[in-house]
């Protein structure tokens, strides 16, 4: 049973989230922040999970399921907090009115942030008038805010699970918003209801769908973001060319987002399998430490390692870091001494020194930062490219 006040204390709570993105500079178009201060995101979350204090006898993170029932206000401030709230774990969709406590778990489904939310819709230009394509539904919060904007008749929104896409259209039918919904794969767009002026995806990809740039028209714009099997992640804001050509910048910040299912890393078995690799090692000229950091720097030079070598995958065992490569069978192992790592290499594919190549590429190039990078998609290739930096492909399409 929801308070009798429950309206009365979201509306006070929106109005705090919508001034305290406004102090952050977030909600710089009033179009958005009336959306913000209008649309109830505690409609889209009737439960979600948030980490405990401490992990459990064997490490994993325990997450606490929360609902109005099981504590109101924890719920509510929850609601409306600029935090991402995980709604589901592994595919599972939770039963709200019984959950228990998870242990561990790969979150596949999320309410983003709303500052991020916000940045999105911003950071593609989407006006009054415009058409816009959302490719990961989700909870459907993003989705009324866009509807609440620009009007339910111009907002397209598709989402691969259908368990999801059925809650959050009963969220948004309820609220009186009624945009076109479908289940469907964001790699290929949504063909009945193209073109479109915008198309923002709330998921990443490995390269860009060839689907979405003929579905934009000439001059429409297209932002998503790029990550692959080392996560490593770039957002990029792309402008569609008359010959469906497309080119854009990187821009800036640590955003991450799920990757669209499709696109997931395969398993790769037992990293001890993999040890196979040449007796004879060398000093590694780079530490995997530059690209595993919690810095800025770090996460951005994890995607430019990423497009040196776009099927490997790492893993941490101890102190020993394993790259795999699944798709050539190649693999490499860097082992900490005293004063430097070791690397062994083995397969068609020297992983590591692909890798070492572009870290001292971009030292020489004085370090530049994720806004000095142009992605050119074209018929047959997407590259990457830097004024003083050779051109890093991504994986085809």
């Amino acid at each position: 049973m929801m308070p009798a006040d429950l309206e009365t204390d979201a509306a006070r709570l929106r109005e705090a989230m919508a001034n305290a993105l406004a102090a952050g500079g977030v909600l710089a178009d009033p179009g958005w922040r009336a959306a913000v201060e209008k649309v109830p995101r505690h409609a889209f979350v009737p439960g979600f999970y948030l980490p405990a204090d401490e992990r459990d006898g064997q490490g994993l993170t325990v997450w606490e399921p929360v609902t109005a029932e099981l504590d109101y206000g924890r719920w509510l401030a929850a609601a409306y907090s600029d935090a991402t709230l995980i709604t589901q774990f592994d595919g599972d969709e939770p039963d709200w009115s019984s959950p228990t406590v998870r242990h561990g778990g790969a979150p596949t489904s999320s309410s983003t942030l709303p500052s991020l939310v916000v940045r999105m819709w911003q950071d593609a230009d989407v006006q009054e008038g415009h058409t816009v394509l959302e490719i990961g539904t989700g909870t459907g919060y993003s989705t009324a805010l866009a509807c609440e904007r620009l009007g339910s008749g111009e907002v397209t929104s598709i989402e691969v699970d259908p368990h999801r896409l059925d809650r959050a259209a009963s969220a948004l039918y309820s609220l009186g918003y009624t945009p076109t919904l479908a289940v469907a794969d964001g790699l290929y767009g949504y063909w009945p209801e193209a073109s479109f002026d915008r198309i923002v995806a709330a998921c990443s990809f490995r390269a860009v769908p060839p689907a979405l740039l003929a579905q934009a028209r000439p001059g429409g714009k297209i932002l998503l973001t790029l990550s692959g099997w080392l996560y490593g992640y770039a957002r990029v804001l792309l402008t569609v060319a008359k010959d469906g050509t497309a080119e854009g910048q990187l821009l800036g910040g640590t955003v991450s987002f799920m990757s669209a299912r499709t696109h997931a890393a395969p398993a790769f078995g037992n990293p001890a399998h993999w040890a196979g690799v040449p007796e004879t090692s060398r000093a590694a000229r780079h530490s995997p430490e530059r690209i595993t950091a919690a810095t800025d720097e770090a996460f951005h030079l994890r995607f430019l390692a990423q497009c040196a070598v776009p099927d490997a995958q790492m893993t941490t065992v101890g102190d020993v870091v394993h790259l795999v490569d699944v798709v050539t069978g190649s693999a490499a192992s860097l082992t900490p001494g005293e004063d430097r790592w070791e690397v062994r290499e083995g397969g068609p594919v020297k992983l590591w020194e692909r890798i070492e190549r572009v870290l001292s590429a971009y030292d020489e190039a004085g370090r530049p930062g994720p806004e000095t990078f142009t992605l050119h998609v074209y018929d047959g290739g997407q590259h990457l490219r830097h004024l003083h930096l050779p051109g890093l492909p991504l994986p085809r399409p």
